[in-house]
């Protein structure tokens, strides 16, 4: 593999961060010898970020006429780069931009898909901690993988496999979740190193109780499509336990047993399993284009390069 990168930088109304992060990004891009591109997505800023970004030399700007999402920014600068190794960090000034190339050489060496710069957060929300900690155990039920981080902003992976998933992956922030996700669940190799994480530079753009509820979503979305098995198997044995565990209870109970509810969950258990079964069959009849073959992406149409 090439020892070449795409760095892709999405950007909203980043002004007040995105000159030293670039500046820093090219100074240990140019002292590491690496053949890279830097590409930054003015994704509709209506500040100065388009400016500033533009007169950074090495940095490639394209303009997305209006706000389009994290993900759609990913996908616009993943069409257009030129290399096979496309790198992903955020304009804020989170993530340590100088382990880039430290990254590189880790995924050639140990020749992985992907390699994600995987945060110690210690959220001190006593909300969002137990939030955090059930998405993260779902997605390693799922995907029978432990995942220190499954959301983070700075990863590298290759362009060939991400333009597969370009059907799956949204347009938002649950871009890095949904890709994680779907890399493990088709088998590719990930392998996640430990990265320093700062405060960011300007303002967050995370609403923490609808993104968290858009996260877990994503995570039962994600795994109805890859292991349906792993949703419906448990809820069916669930829905099975509870049907005999309410019939006893009201024949002891109550002396006579209450067959309509018990028959209900009888059914609904047979129902769901049955549906389970069907999900899974359906999903191992159809060839899966995500992990065999190339899928064909299209360029955005209302991209402008500057």
């Amino acid at each position: 593999m090439k020892k070449a990168i795409s760095i892709v930088i999405p950007a909203f109304n980043e002004e007040v961060g995105i000159k030293p992060v670039l500046s820093e990004l090219v100074k240990y891009l140019m002292d590491s010898g690496l053949e890279h591109e830097i590409i930054v997505i003015n994704d509709g800023s209506y500040d100065n970020t388009g400016l500033i970004a533009s007169s950074i030399p090495g940095v490639r700007v394209i303009e997305h006429d209006k706000n389009r999402g994290y993900g759609a920014s990913l996908k616009t600068g993943i069409r257009h780069s030129k290399y096979d190794i496309i790198c992903i960090s955020d304009a804020d000034g989170t993530y340590p931009n100088k382990r880039i190339p430290e990254l590189v050489n880790h995924m050639i060496d140990g020749n992985y898909d992907m390699v994600v710069g995987a945060r110690d957060l210690n959220d001190s929300s006593l909300i969002r901690r137990p939030a955090k900690w059930f998405i993260r155990k779902l997605a390693e039920y799922m995907t029978e993988e432990t995942i220190p981080d499954f959301n983070s902003g700075l990863r590298l992976f290759k362009k060939n496999i991400a333009k597969r998933f370009f059907s799956l992956l949204p347009d938002g922030f649950s871009f890095t979740t949904t890709i994680t996700l779907s890399m493990l669940n088709n088998g590719y190799l990930v392998d996640f190193v430990p990265i320093e994480y700062f405060e960011r530079i300007g303002n967050s753009k995370i609403y923490p109780i609808r993104d968290t509820y858009n996260f877990v979503i994503l995570v039962l979305r994600i795994s109805l499509y890859f292991q349906p098995l792993k949703i419906f198997i448990p809820m069916s044995v669930l829905l099975f336990l509870l049907s005999f565990l309410w019939g006893g209870f009201t024949h002891i109970v109550f002396g006579k047993l209450a067959d309509v509810s018990t028959i209900v969950l009888f059914v609904g258990a047979v129902q769901v399993g049955t549906i389970g079964l069907l999900a899974d069959l359906i999903d191992r009849r159809v060839p899966n284009i995500y992990r065999d073959n190339s899928q064909t992406v299209s360029s955005g149409k209302n991209d402008k390069k500057c």
